[in-house]
């Protein structure tokens, strides 16, 4: 049972942007040009770094949802160090870094994502989308959203994401 009043329905993040508008559109702007705007990582390497994060910091509602956006974004494998992608896999690590605190991300990781093939560019983007979502997690778990128990819920949730982005939340 969510710790405020939000309207039936309205899972996660979704309650809470529609129950403040002023800060909801915002967020909701933020969060699209995070995930959908110009960026050298695909939008669904940047739902696999939500994705991660969320799982990391146990958010359930932040995790399941943003996995199904990567999967309907063509990322097949669950966000995880254990990635194939080496250049993936070696931002994965730098986003469990911002995780565990902004003060664990090390040169080595860095250095590690760059003989990877990222650029500076890849890795700023990859540590913003880590740090952001720790703030989200924080925001959706802080205030006990709903999270739904079904993963058909978050297969639509996941579908909807990736063909319309986070505008529609505005």
């Amino acid at each position: 049972m969510p710790h405020i009043q939000l309207r039936e329905g309205l899972p996660g993040i979704v309650g809470l942007l529609d129950y403040k508008p002023a800060t909801g559109a915002r967020l909701s702007a933020f969060i699209q040009q995070l995930l959908r705007g110009d960026s050298p990582l695909t939008p669904a390497e940047r739902e696999a770094i939500a994705a991660h994060v969320s799982r990391l910091n146990s958010c359930e509602f932040c995790a399941r949802s943003h996995h199904a956006a990567a999967r309907h974004l063509g990322h097949t494998t669950a966000p995880s160090a254990d990635e194939p992608d080496p250049k993936l896999a070696a931002l994965l690590q730098l986003a469990t870094d911002v995780a565990a605190g902004g003060r664990y991300v090390t040169e080595e990781h860095v250095a590690a994502a760059r003989a990877a093939g990222a650029s500076d560019e890849a890795i700023h983007d990859a540590v913003l989308v880590a740090a952001a979502f720790c703030m989200l997690n924080r925001y959706v778990d802080g205030l006990a959203t709903v999270a739904p128990d079904d993963e058909q819920t978050y297969d639509q949730m996941g579908a909807v994401l990736a063909a319309e982005g986070y505008d529609r939340l505005r």
